[in-house]
C-alpha cells in the first residue's frame, strides 16, 4: 500500500492546487464585475478499483509504473461546471492561455456527442508539482460541461454502474431522449442568458444591501 501512496501523492497534490487556481478564475471575474463563466470545481483523485478496472480495460499490470501513469491520464480528475455552452469555449480558451499546464489533448464531446448522448468537453493536460525528491509531472483530465450536461452523466454513471454497462433497451433510449432534453434546455437557457446575467446581478445586489442593512441595524442602541 506504500507504493500506491507514494504512486497517488503527486495527483492528490495536483488536484488541491489546481482545484485552487481554477475556483480562482471566478474570483477574478466577480471583482472586474463580469459574467464568470466558472459557476463551481470539483475535483477527486481516481479510486484504485476504479483503477484496476482501468487496468483490466487497457490489458496492462495493476501495480504504480510510468505504464499505468500513461494510458490512464485521468487519475487526476477535475471538474468544471458552467451556466451555459457558450462558458464551456470561454473556460477552454483561458486553460490553453495558461503557462502552468500544457495541453496535451482535446476532445470534444459537444460538438460530437458519443452515441449515449453524452456531452462534455475534456482537456488532458500535464501538471507540474512540487515535491521533496524535486518536479513531477503527471497527467490530469479536466471536463468542462453545463449543469445539465453534468445532471445527465450522473444519472448515466450511476445506471452503467447498476446495469455493468449493459442498459436495458428501454433505459437506453430514455436516457438518449433525456441528453437530447437537456442540451434543448441548455440551448434555451442561451437565448435567454442576457437576462438571467441582468437577474443575478441585481439579486446579488440586493443581498448585499440587506447585509449592509442588517449589520447597521444591529449598531443600533449601543453606546458611541
Amino acid at each position: 500500500m506504500r507504493m500506491w501512496n507514494d504512486f497517488l501523492a503527486p495527483y492528490k497534490q495536483a488536484v488541491v492546487e489546481l482545484k485552487v487556481k481554477l475556483k480562482g478564475l471566478r474570483h477574478q471575474y466577480k471583482l472586474e464585475d463580469l459574467h464568470a463563466p466558472v459557476e463551481f470545481v470539483t475535483g477527486r483523485v481516481k479510486p484504485l478499483a476504479s483503477i484496476y478496472d482501468k487496468t483490466l480495460e487497457k490489458n496492462i499490470p495493476f501495480e504504480p509504473s510510468g505504464e499505468l501513469a500513461a494510458e490512464v491520464p485521468d487519475i487526476a480528475g477535475l471538474r468544471i461546471m458552467c451556466q451555459f455552452v457558450d462558458d464551456i469555449e470561454s473556460v477552454v480558451g483561458m486553460l490553453r492561455q495558461r503557462n502552468d499546464m500544457k495541453i496535451v489533448e482535446e476532445r470534444d464531446y459537444i460538438a460530437h456527442k458519443k452515441q449515449s448522448g453524452y456531452r462534455s468537453y475534456h482537456i488532458i493536460i500535464e501538471y507540474p508539482v512540487e515535491t521533496i525528491r524535486g518536479e513531477k509531472t503527471v497527467l490530469a483530465e479536466i471536463q468542462i460541461r453545463t449543469l445539465a450536461m453534468n445532471f445527465w452523466a450522473s444519472i448515466e454513471h450511476s445506471l452503467n454502474y447498476k446495469y455493468q454497462g449493459e442498459l436495458p433497451d428501454v433505459i437506453r433510449q430514455r436516457l438518449e431522449g433525456a441528453a437530447e432534453a437537456a442540451f434543448r434546455l441548455d440551448e434555451e437557457m442561451s437565448l435567454i442568458r442576457d437576462e438571467i446575467h441582468e437577474a443575478q446581478s441585481y439579486f446579488s445586489s440586493f443581498k448585499e444591501t440587506e447585509k449592509r442593512d442588517i449589520q447597521d441595524t444591529s449598531w443600533k442602541g449601543e453606546p458611541e
